[in-house]
């Protein structure tokens, strides 16, 4: 029967940053919960900060090897060790776990990440009204107990297996994007031959009025909500996370209906992305222009908004602005900004390869949440001992494993 010890007994938990300092675009970046995800650091909306406006004698710099888990909000337990890479950043505002030096800190952060801790983080957590976790209730948490060099070979182990997993998912992510800079980099070629870069000397120009029709229909009952997200989706919000899109766009989801292969521009967002071709009935707020083609083919016509949009060539036209948002709404203005003739066979032929990409992507994103899955059963099933790693092959040590 495996033993376990108490965190606080071999690691001191102390808080990052009380009050958020003074933001800056240079300095030392701060991991917040944002920055982590699942026992890695993310850049996803990272902050920084000046060395001089850090709290340093309360919260010094992160060395490698320590470990930082959320306290709060939905992300409540998630957690990552730091890598060398981010050693010297400041702490956020979340816990912060020092592994003692009697400890492996891998196998310590591997421990977080596995389930029977993760279960003890969740009921902790939930004891107040929002998820909270102090420092106390961390402490308190319990993880497998091991030998020194049992903890370095379950790490090593994990080290090498999880490596692996990542890696095959990197390759398949990265085949996504190169098919998607191929397809932009076609429609950027065209963008290029115009007269929006060449004036006179290039190809003609058309108003989107002339490519679009805006409709308007009425909402449908019992209809999800359709969301433009920045990465340029448009989709039923239930099939997505709850970010990237202005929450402020949607606060009348019923306004009008959308059909499969509309072209849908977000009046606000659509600086940052958020014009696309439907993937999905349902309805939307009145801030977006729903739009049907006049004689094109609308997966072009909303690829090439979007790189209009992230290019910031049509923002050129917008009317006013506001915080992180141009303004589209006045449709009468936004119809008449010009944007390349484009041929029908090409605009076909590229619109083929965007419909291509989709069950694409969708299998791609399906088989990483499967090895998502097997990380977190394979992390499960070392630090417990449900198997051992000095035999283990890497192969199939987590079949009939509990996720």
């Amino acid at each position: 029967m495996t033993n376990h010890v108490r965190l606080k007994m071999i690691a001191q938990i102390r808080y990052g940053l009380g009050q958020p300092p003074r933001i800056s675009s240079t300095g030392v970046p701060i991991i917040r919960a944002t920055n982590v995800s699942q026992g890695k650091i993310t850049t996803q909306n990272m902050i920084r900060a000046h060395l001089a406006d850090l709290p340093l004698n309360r919260a010094p710099l992160l060395r490698e090897g320590e470990i930082l888990v959320v306290r709060s909000g939905a992300l409540t337990g998630d957690s990552a060790r730091i890598p060398a890479a981010w050693s010297g950043s400041a702490p956020g505002y979340d816990l912060r776990v020092t592994p003692n030096i009697s400890v492996d800190s891998r196998y310590v952060a591997y421990c977080l990440l596995s389930k029977p801790v993760l279960d003890q983080m969740k009921l902790a957590s939930s004891r107040a009204a929002q998820p909270h976790l102090n420092a106390e209730e961390l402490g308190d948490i319990t993880i497998p107990s091991h030998s020194t060099d049992g903890q370095i070979r379950i790490a090593n182990y994990l080290d090498v297996e999880l490596r692996k997993l990542d890696d095959l998912a990197d390759k398949k992510r990265r085949l996504v994007k190169l098919l998607d800079e191929r397809i932009d980099s076609r429609i950027l070629q065209h963008v290029g031959e115009s007269a929006i870069v060449r004036g006179v000397a290039g190809v003609p120009t058309l108003p989107i009025r002339r490519l679009l029709i805006k409709v308007t229909r009425p909402a449908a009952a019992d209809s999800g909500i359709i969301t433009a997200y920045r990465d340029g989706q448009v989709t039923e919000r239930g099939a997505r996370r709850a970010e990237g899109y202005t929450l402020s766009g949607s606060l009348e989801p019923t306004g009008q209906h959308v059909h499969v292969g509309d072209v849908v521009v977000h009046g606000l967002d659509g600086f940052a992305g958020a014009i696309g071709t439907s993937e999905a009935d349902g309805n939307c707020s009145p801030v977006y222009h729903v739009c049907t083609p006049r004689d094109g083919n609308a997966q072009f016509i909303g690829r090439l908004l979007r790189l209009l949009a992230l290019q910031g060539y049509l923002g050129n036209f917008a009317t006013s602005t506001r915080e992180r948002a141009v303004d589209f709404r006045n449709w009468d203005l936004f119809g008449r900004i010009p944007v390349p003739v484009v041929p029908n066979p090409e605009q076909h032929e590229i619109g083929e390869w965007i419909s291509q990409l989709r069950p694409l992507r969708k299998a791609i994103e399906g088989s990483t949440a499967l090895a998502a899955e097997r990380r977190h059963a394979l992390i499960t099933a070392a630090v417990t001992g449900q198997f051992d790693v000095s035999t283990a092959s890497g192969r199939n040590v987590t079949d009939g494993v509990p996720t």
